[in-house]
């Protein structure tokens, strides 16, 4: 082989290599945006409420983990939509996953209470199958 040929095949491996780790490196987790002064004010108003947790299993015999409840708008002012980060622990108390999932997509009025249901079918098999912790991450008001 000629050293040009060499060269080429090595520039080749490195450009490969560097294009493995690009598409494989971890990416970062998404940070979740601090609500308003508003809603942050607002957030002790949504209630969540009869908070339940059951694994099923999907017409592709997949375990789905389902999160059921009630949330209710115990303030003064119309909740056009709100969403939920939802954090699951390992056994060692680590985060293993942080998903938002939308909560209220539809105007939940002043006293108006709503069943909700979040299905997760992808939580990763170090999770200590406890309770994840629910957040108000985000509140947009009619």
């Amino acid at each position: 082989m000629s050293k040009v040929a060499i060269c080429v095949l090595a520039a080749l491996v490195l450009l490969g290599g560097a294009l493995g780790w690009y598409v494989m490196r971890p990416k970062p987790v998404e940070a979740t945006p601090a609500l308003t002064a508003d809603a942050k004010a607002y957030a002790r108003n949504l209630q969540l409420s009869e908070v339940t947790m059951k694994a099923t299993e999907s017409y592709m015999q997949q375990m789905v983990t389902e999160i059921e409840g009630t949330i209710t708008n115990s303030g003064n002012r119309d909740v056009k939509q709100a969403e939920l980060v939802c954090v699951f622990y390992n056994a060692y108390g680590e985060v293993i996953l942080r998903e938002k999932v939308p909560i209220i997509q539809k105007p939940l009025k002043p006293g108006e209470a709503r069943q909700f249901r979040l299905p997760f079918d992808d939580i990763p098999s170090s999770w200590n199958n406890q309770m994840p912790q629910l957040v108000i991450a985000r509140i947009d008001f009619s």
